[in-house]
């Protein structure tokens, strides 16, 4: 075992579409469905207290996953993490050098997009505005240049390139992920309202996820989200009905909805009968050409 200091996280993700404001407009249901991908941003990707961390405070170690990777940080950095500052008040009597903290149930890559963004506002790739065309993207890494593309059918292994650069392998789904939504959970968890929204704007930028993969990665937000944190949850109803093209001819998808008795489903149903309801409002209030 050893003792590795921060290092930001090898993931990159690409670039999406964003959902039409027209669906899920009258309850407040649809309007947190229309905030997960339309909420407005900060100029510059966003800052941690707007002040950079002062690096004089004295080390914490963390020790991530079953392995116990372990990590190092600045007890100040950390503590801008409400869950952390209880943690580190727990362990104030501890001798220096002996004050440890362990998160045998996280992710040490996700952990470490976590800690990159308590030192430096954003995590790897980060989020940068074009002024030209007035959008968000990713910035390119490695010479890679950030393509939007559409959803690839489950049947289409995802291999190599930027679509499986956005996903990490989650011990506990047993699967891969799109890493994004687990650092929206974990951000949740730790409460880090700003990092939540940073990694929900990221989920937006990406595509060309195979259905298989975006199922998994929306019933872990299910499974780890309250129903009173919406956000996350909203995103992933909108993406499919913005894509159901390719998920109604999915085979993974007929099998999870046989599976049935999940709420996300439900969600779905009501979801895309509010976006029915839409089109047909729409269509008897334009006049007839």
């Amino acid at each position: 075992m050893f003792k590795r200091s921060f290092a930001a996280s090898k993931d990159r993700a690409g670039k999406a579409k964003k959902i039409s404001k027209k669906s899920f407009r009258d309850d407040a249901t649809k309007q947190r469905m229309r905030e997960a991908l339309n909420e407005a941003s900060p100029s510059t990707s966003p800052s941690v207290g707007g002040c950079s961390p002062k690096l004089n405070s004295s080390i914490v170690t963390v020790a991530v996953g079953k392995d116990q990777r372990l990590f190092a940080a600045h007890e100040d950095v950390l503590s801008r993490a409400p869950w952390f500052a209880e943690a580190c008040r727990g362990q104030f009597f501890a001798s220096p050098g002996q004050r440890r903290i362990n998160l045998p149930d996280e992710e040490p890559e996700i952990f470490s997009a976590v800690l990159e963004y308590l030192y430096k506002g954003d995590y790897y790739p980060r989020l940068t505005f074009d002024k030209r065309s007035q959008t968000w993207t990713l910035e390119d890494v490695e010479g890679l240049t950030m393509k939007s593309i559409s959803p690839r059918p489950d049947t289409e292994k995802q291999t190599g390139g930027l679509t499986e650069l956005a996903t990490i392998y989650h011990h506990g789904v047993g699967d891969y992920i799109l890493r994004d939504t687990a650092v929206y959970c974990t951000a949740l968890r730790f409460g880090l309202p700003e990092l939540q929204r940073l990694a929900l704007r990221k989920q937006g930028l990406q595509s060309g996820i195979d259905v298989a993969t975006i199922l998994r990665s929306a019933r872990f937000a299910y499974a780890n989200t309250p129903p009173s944190d919406s956000r996350l949850r909203a995103h992933y109803l909108a993406l499919i009905i913005r894509s159901r093209k390719t998920f109604k001819r999915s085979g993974t998808m007929q099998m999870e909805m046989e599976k049935g008795g999940t709420q996300m489903f439900f969600d779905l149903f009501v979801a895309m009968c509010n976006h029915i309801d839409d089109v047909v409002e729409i269509g008897q209030v334009l006049p007839f050409s």
